[in-house]
């Protein structure tokens, strides 16, 4: 979830302002774990430069630059202090630490694909990285799909703006691109919480199955 009572108009105008500043920030304090609307904003710079106001290689490596270094800020506040917040948060919205403890093992094992693909996800573009953090990605292993998520990422939503803005209002393109990121935030939830559920199903079987059951009483005697 973003800051989404920020109009478009005052993102834009943000933009308009503070040019590359504004395009860097925004997606360096949304990739390290804040609620701030850095996609937007790199979709307005991408406007910008579409209408010949800011540079198109020039937007393209801040959105680049300021998601790679977003992101590991966000991996090693993760990583030192990220889990005992966690459970705090967790027993404020009452999920028991058990939950937390599968979705942090699941999260694990899709921990790159994750990393790569959260870029395009509301939600997880913002938290993918605190969250890798926490389950302890290997660094290594988190910089590469990191910088490759983001590049892939930057490259996508600043040429699209760019080219769309010439003929798209940015209203436009702003709607699309929360209704595309809604859609693949459902798909995302829909991967983590069905296995969830199927297993809570199994583990309550195995529970049920085990249950001593009652003899049989025996046959009253002659």
């Amino acid at each position: 979830m973003t800051l989404d009572f920020i109009s478009i108009e005052t993102i834009q105008e943000i933009a308009q302002q503070y040019g590359y500043w504004a395009v860097f920030s925004g997606i360096f304090l949304e990739s390290l774990g804040l609620p701030i609307p850095g996609e937007t904003v790199t979709i307005a710079g991408g406007f910008l430069a579409g209408n010949d106001q800011l540079n198109y290689w020039i937007v393209l490596a801040d959105a680049s630059l300021g998601a790679i270094l977003g992101g590991n800020v966000g991996y090693w506040i993760g990583r030192r202090g990220g889990w005992p917040l966690l459970l705090s948060i967790g027993r404020i919205f009452r999920i028991r630490e058990e939950q937390l403890e599968s979705l942090k093992r699941q999260f694990g094992e899709n921990a790159p694909r994750t990393v790569f693909l959260g870029r395009f996800i509301a939600l997880l573009r913002t938290f993918a990285s605190p969250l890798a953090g926490i389950v302890q990605m290997p660094y290594l292993q988190f910089t590469v799909y990191n910088t490759l998520g983001a590049v892939t990422w930057a490259s996508v939503v600043v040429s699209l703006s760019y080219f769309a803005g010439q003929f798209v209002p940015l209203e436009s393109m702003v709607a699309w691109a929360g209704q595309f990121a809604f859609v693949m935030l459902l798909i995302a939830i829909a991967w983590i919480a069905i296995p969830l559920w199927l297993e809570s199903r199994k583990v309550k079987e195995v529970v049920v199955s085990s249950d001593p059951q009652p003899d049989d009483q025996p046959a009253s005697g002659m």
